[in-house]
Formats: C-alpha cells, sequence, structure tokens
C-alpha cells in the first residue's frame, strides 16, 4: 500500500486564515467575525508582501524545505483538491488535471434511497423529516484527500451513517468537490453527497460581479458546476452566497440558482441543489435564522434551505409555517462549536434537535468533527459515539440499510493499522481511506451493565479489510446474550438467501445470528443461525437452523453458511447471539483447534469472539468477474531513476477498462505486484510473492516511487476485481499488466 504524509504541509498563511477564526468563532458573532478576518487578511498579506519582496531581492537559491507549487498537470500521488476561481471554473481545467480521473467515485447512488418512499420536492429525499451533516473540519482535504489511501490509522471518519441523508462537504474555497472516498462510502450507505459553491468576503464580491454580469453568465457557471457533478459522481450543490449584492444583481442570482436546479434535475434523478440562509431578496448579506419573506423566493427555486444556526426557540415552526408541504425541505442549522446556535451545541446538541423533532422540520448539523478538533475525552472512537449516540437518542433512527441483495459488510472503519483478504494479513501498515468502510453495524454506546461488551476493534484480527465486530465479557454456560447490529429491509422473493459469515473464537464461545423477518400481515418471525443445536433457548427463536462451518483458508477463522427460505417476507433486522456449546462436538473441536491470538479467556465464564463479515445473497447470486483477456490493461506517465545500490524507482499509472465498453459495477480493485528475477548461475526465473500494493476506487492506479532491486528483470500489476458479496477473483485469473525492467536508467514516457 502507498502511504502518504497525512498531515498538512505547506498551507502557511492559508492554514492560519482558517485556524484563527475557527478559535474565536465559539464567542463572537459572525459580522464582528468577518471584520476580525479582514484585518488579520490584510496583515498577513501584507507581511506575506513583505517576505516576498525581501525573499526576491536576494539571489536565488534552491529551499528544501519549501515544498514546490501544486501542478495539478504533473503526475504525482493522486489528491483531491477544489477550484479557487472563477476562471479555473469557466475553463474546465480541473478535467485537464492528471488528478481527474482518480477523483471520480466508483460507487453510484444506491437504488434504495431513490425507490423506498416517497417524496417531498423532486429531489427524491424521503418524505419526513431528515439529516443534514455538513462537513467542516479544520478547513477540509487533510487525511481524505490522498484519493488512494494515507497512512493515519487515527484518521477523522463517519461511520453512523444510518441517522444521516444528506451529506455536505464544506470547505472555504470557492467550489468545493466532495473527495471521492465520502462520495464511495455515503452512497453505500443510501446517503446523498452535495459539494459547496461558496462565495464570500471581498474577493467573492468581486468574483460576483463577473458570475452575474448577465443571465448567460449565471447559467454558464451554473452548467460548470452540473458537469461537476455529474461526471465525478455525487448528488449536487450547497450555495452559500455570503457576501452583500446590488438589488440588481439579484434577478441573475436566481437565474443561476434555478438553472442549477433544474438542471441537476435533469442530469442527475434524485438531485439536491440546497440555498444557504445569507443573502437575501435585496441583496443584503443579513442572515434570517428562519425561512421568510427575504429568503424564501431563493427555497422556491430549489431543493430545501439550509437555515443559519442562530435561531431562537420559535423559528423552526414559524418556518415551518411559511414552507406549508414543503417543512421538511427546511434544515436548521445546528454549529456543534456552539458559536450562537441554539442549545450551545457540543455536548448539547440534543437541546436543538429535540425542538426540530417537535417541530417537524429536518436538521443541518454543521462540523460534526468538533468531537475530533478538540480532542475530546478519553478517545475520539469513544468520545464519537457518545457524540452521536446523543443524536440517536434525540432524532431517532430514521433510515434502514439500502435494501438490495447483495448485502455484504466486513465493518471496516475506513481506517486501521492492518489490512486482510480472506483471513490472510496483506499488509501490516496503518492506513486511511474512507472509500473502504464497509457497512456500520448499529452499536449504541456501550453499557457498561451488559455481560458482553460489544465494538468495533480496529487492532484485532480481521477477515477482510481492516475490523471487526468483538464480542468481550462473561457468559455463564447455558445463558445467551443477544445483540441489535443492523437494521435493514431486504424483501425476499421466492429465492432463498444464503447467507456466509465469518468468526473466530476461543473455542468455548460460539456466535451465531439471529434474523428478524416480518411479513406483509405484521408478523414476525425470528430464525436462529448456529453452528450447533442449541437446547437451552432454542424455544426464544421460530426456527433454528444448523449452519455449514468450516475452516476458513487463514488459521482460527471459521466460515459458517446457512440458505433460508422466507417468500414474501422482509428481512428487518440482524442480531448477533453469542452462547457457549453444551458439549462440543468432535466436528466443533476440530474447527476451533487453531485458537485466536486474539483470545483472553481464563475462566469457564471469560467469553471472546469476533465477528469477520457478512454476506447475504440469493441462491442463485454468483459473483461474475470478467475473464482476464477481457480486460485492457495499459500504463502511462512511466518514469525512470536510478536508485541506491543498482536499484531503479519507478513511478506509473496503470489503467483498466473492459474491451466491450460495458460499464459493470465492481467494489473495489486490489492491486497486487509479483517481481521476477534470474535465479543466479542459470536462466530460470524466479518469482517473488504476491505483494499488495494498494486498493482502487477507479479503474486506474498510481504507483509512486516504487523502489525496483537490482536485478530484478519484469515487473507484473495484477488487478484483483472485488465482487459486491465480498469475493475476491482469484488473483492466478485477474487482468495484469507485465512490465520489462530494462532499458535506460532515466526515461519519462507519456
Amino acid at each position: 500500500m502507498q502511504h502518504q504524509n497525512s498531515k498538512p504541509k505547506g498551507q502557511g498563511w492559508c492554514w492560519m486564515m482558517i485556524m484563527i477564526p475557527r478559535l474565536l468563532r465559539v464567542y463572537i458573532n459572525r459580522r464582528i467575525l468577518i471584520t476580525i478576518r479582514n484585518i488579520i487578511r490584510f496583515i498577513l498579506t501584507t507581511l506575506q508582501t513583505l517576505y516576498l519582496f525581501v525573499t526576491m531581492s536576494k539571489p536565488s537559491s534552491s529551499d528544501p524545505l519549501q515544498p514546490p507549487l501544486f501542478d495539478p498537470k504533473q503526475p504525482s500521488v493522486p489528491i483531491s483538491y477544489p477550484i479557487k476561481t472563477l476562471e479555473d471554473l469557466k475553463t474546465r481545467s480541473y478535467f485537464n488535471s492528471f488528478h481527474y480521473p482518480f477523483n471520480i467515485a466508483l460507487l453510484p447512488m444506491s437504488h434504495h434511497a431513490a425507490s423506498s418512499s416517497s417524496s417531498s420536492s423532486s429531489s427524491s429525499l424521503p418524505n419526513r423529516r431528515r439529516l443534514l451533516v455538513c462537513h467542516d473540519m479544520a478547513g477540509g482535504y487533510l487525511d481524505d484527500k490522498w484519493v488512494q489511501g494515507g497512512t493515519n490509522p487515527d484518521a477523522y471518519a463517519i461511520w453512523h451513517w444510518h441517522l444521516i441523508d444528506v451529506f455536505v462537504y464544506f470547505s472555504h474555497s470557492l467550489v468545493t468537490i466532495p473527495p471521492p472516498c465520502w462520495t464511495n462510502t455515503a452512497h453505500r450507505h443510501g446517503v446523498k453527497v452535495l459539494g459547496t459553491f461558496i462565495i464570500e468576503w471581498d474577493e467573492g464580491r468581486a468574483a460576483c460581479d463577473v458570475l452575474l454580469s448577465t443571465k448567460e453568465s449565471a447559467q454558464m457557471y451554473a452548467e460548470r458546476l452540473v458537469e461537476l457533478a455529474v461526471t465525478l459522481g455525487f448528488d449536487g450543490w450547497l450555495i452559500k452566497m455570503e457576501v452583500n449584492l446590488d438589488r440588481g444583481q439579484i434577478p441573475n442570482l436566481k437565474e443561476f440558482v434555478d438553472h442549477l436546479s433544474s438542471l441537476m434535475h435533469s442530469s442527475v434523478p434524485g438531485s439536491v441543489v440546497l440555498w444557504y440562509d445569507s443573502v437575501t431578496v435585496d441583496g443584503d448579506l443579513n442572515w434570517q435564522d428562519q425561512l421568510n419573506y427575504y429568503n424564501k423566493p431563493f427555497f422556491d427555486i430549489c431543493d430545501g434551505i439550509f437555515v443559519n444556526y442562530t435561531w431562537k426557540e420559535n423559528y423552526p415552526s414559524l418556518s415551518a409555517a411559511v414552507a406549508s408541504d414543503r417543512r421538511f425541505d427546511v434544515y436548521m442549522g445546528i454549529d456543534v462549536f456552539g458559536r450562537n446556535t441554539y442549545g450551545g451545541g457540543q455536548w448539547n446538541v440534543n437541546v436543538a434537535l429535540d425542538v426540530l423533532r417537535k417541530d417537524d422540520v429536518s436538521a443541518a448539523i454543521f462540523a460534526p468533527g468538533w468531537v475530533y478538533e478538540t480532542k475530546q475525552p478519553p478517545d475520539f472512537e469513544t468520545a464519537n459515539n457518545s457524540w452521536w449516540d446523543l443524536v440517536e437518542k434525540s432524532w431517532g433512527v430514521l433510515r434502514k440499510h439500502p435494501g438490495v441483495l447483495p448485502f455484504y459488510t466486513n465493518f471496516d472503519q475506513g481506517r486501521g493499522y492492518h489490512i486482510s483478504m480472506d483471513g490472510d494479513l496483506v499488509s501490516d501498515a496503518t492506513w486511511c481511506n474512507i472509500s473502504c468502510q464497509g457497512f456500520q453495524p448499529h452499536l449504541n454506546f456501550a453499557d457498561s451493565t451488559n455481560p458482553i461488551q460489544v465494538f468495533t476493534d480496529l487492532k484485532g484480527s480481521s477477515y477482510s479489510g481492516g475490523g471487526n465486530i468483538t464480542f468481550k465479557g462473561s457468559l455463564e454456560e447455558h445463558a445467551h446474550f443477544e445483540k441489535k447490529i443492523f437494521e435493514t429491509e431486504f424483501v425476499l422473493s421466492e429465492l432463498p438467501i444464503h447467507l456466509t459469515y465469518s468468526v473466530k473464537s476461543d473455542g468455548n464461545s460460539s456466535l451465531g445470528l439471529k434474523l428478524a423477518f416480518t411479513s406483509t400481515t405484521n408478523k414476525r418471525e425470528y430464525i436462529l443461525l448456529a453452528s450447533q443445536p442449541l437446547n437451552n433457548f432454542s424455544g426464544n427463536f421460530s426456527k433454528a437452523i444448523m449452519t455449514d462451518g468450516n475452516k476458513g483458508p487463514s488459521p482460527g477463522w471459521v466460515i459458517n453458511q446457512g440458505t433460508i427460505a422466507m417468500n414474501g417476507y422482509t428481512l428487518a433486522e440482524i442480531h448477533a447471539v453469542c452462547y457457549r456449546c453444551d458439549s462440543p462436538t468432535n466436528k466443533l473441536r476440530w474447527l476451533y483447534s487453531s485458537d485466536s491470538s486474539d483470545s483472553t479467556s481464563a475462566s469457564t465464564s471469560d467469553y471472546f469472539a469476533i465477528l469477520g463479515h457478512i454476506s447475504i445473497q440469493t441462491l442463485e447470486y454468483k459473483s461474475d468477474f470478467p475473464v482476464a483477456s477481457s480486460w485492457q490493461v495499459d500504463t502511462k506517465y512511466m518514469k525512470w531513476t536510478p536508485g541506491p545500490q543498482g536499484s531503479k524507482i519507478l513511478s506509473l499509472q496503470i489503467s483498466w477498462e473492459l474491451k466491450d465498453g460495458k460499464n459493470h459495477q465492481f467494489r473495489s480493485y486490489n492491486v497486487y505486484l509479483v517481481k521476477s528475477s534470474k535465479q543466479e548461475g542459470t536462466s530460470s526465473r524466479l518469482e517473488h510473492v504476491k505483494e499488495y500494493l494498494g486498493v482502487a476506487q477507479a479503474k486506474c492506479y498510481y504507483v509512486s516511487e516504487l523502489k525496483v532491486p537490482s536485478g530484478t528483470y519484469s515487473l507484473k500489476f495484477i488487478i484483483q476485481v472485488c465482487g459486491d458479496d465480498g469475493t475476491l477473483q482469484e488473483l492466478d485469473e485477474s487482468p495484469y499488466y507485465e512490465l520489462a525492467v530494462e532499458g535506460p536508467q532515466i526515461s519519462i514516457t507519456m
């Protein structure tokens, strides 16, 4: 896997511009903040000008500590980045960037989001109150900017997607393009993703003179934004116009919003365009904190309004009255940092949510990264779970996991300390890549009174990816413990469903699954999947099915499989069931004979088990991997440079497409490398082990500064296709590109 420094580098003055107002914002209202920011901006600009004057007056010299200016056209480790000027937006320069193809989201929006419920507007959002989450994390584009993954196992992430309907990626650049990692994982969970178009400060006022100069100009820039969303695969825009305008510019501003909304809807069914409560129809920058006469004309021509977060207690109900039958399109803002927000934000975020739930309008949570940025104790994972638990208890769980089979999860949070494939460790390096998140379980904040503690573990063994669900505690011999981990709505047909799940335990601890089904008449059936008969508590279930348990390909893992026929029922819930073997059979002793290194059992009551993955599909489903010869694999931007001790350093881009031009959707692509050298004294070819390089969420991968030892004569890059059900194409049957290591020591091919 390629690893990048995850900390911001070379941001200098811009970093100070972001962080100083952020530290002040808890105590100061927005108008004062704007004045302070302009003063700081003037001082820093003056200092920077003086610095440049002094340094440019000196003889030029190379400063090894000064990072080179970013040139998006030059090959480098792929990153996500915003568009900062109207000129770059107008000229479509982003599409000429080397980084552009890497930033295309691989996963389309789940069919479930558009089909499971009726809509109150053209956006195909559910006809109920909704929860929008606006990412505002220290300026954005931090660990998440590394498209192929970074190295920080403690990187910021969101994994409470079951509470969220819309996710907005936010920064203070003109055009904030969501990094594809957020789009991929949000879409996997049925959540829409919006970018941000923001106009602010003095340069924003000048930009508006261009943007709104004519009706045609307003339409053209709207079309540029639509093109970005359509091409990169996200679902729309938040429009934030935080400048004073002339009244004469308002008609063209309305044309911009209207054209953007209508074109987004026709280009991406189910897309969303939201207006932020800022400039009014009179052209004044005057936050209303509610939906009213001054901002409703913008609300009327898009999919909703993100109301500023300094509202009073009665403003949500007033806004709902103004919205009429579109009350759910009113998103009342809540600033988690607490800057004059109702209830104070932070650990009191539930105060505002309680009011919005009572008034039956939507909520927009701004900057949930507060937990991460302010280092809430005792650690990020615990504090983040506790904070989102407040949200869940107040707001409720209104969404279920997307109801389209196959269903697969490995409980990966998109960060961790190792990576496994089918139980085998392929990398022991720390990493982060939110694109890799599996469906996240519904694990409420831990209850210390429970005999078994249930938590996601990123450091223990994983069957696939870098996470698992761990069950640890004490359980008496004839007792059992249940924990709901998913709420779903899989409508079953006459075809049976096939379930597979992996378990690693101490041998005396067993783990099964309880499936809750509902019929059209609300009849409920509970079916237990377990590896042995459970006479002690089998009466708690409608039916118990013995799984076909087999040792997995890696020591310690047991793969359990079972088939269920429930025609016409809906699979509504998945529970984990912890229990003990009554009297282990010879087969069970054989299955669990290789004790896990994670095992901590010291007495007969101690319990420890790991759930590695769950896969559900119809019985006839089969991963359809195209044969290797059906792929066209190419390379470009190849660069060879000499390395130490006769080695060479290689950088290149690998890309792949199906020759028939069909756009098959796959979960991801693992990239492996096999180095071949000649056995000393012979002409025999010696192949080294398959080395895991990383994972691609697009149909391309950039290999950066790969060290090729002396004596290596060929490199074989293998592209392993990953199916939606978690299956992996056999490496020996996967497409590949073989490259001869020869020629000049220094060469570059484009």
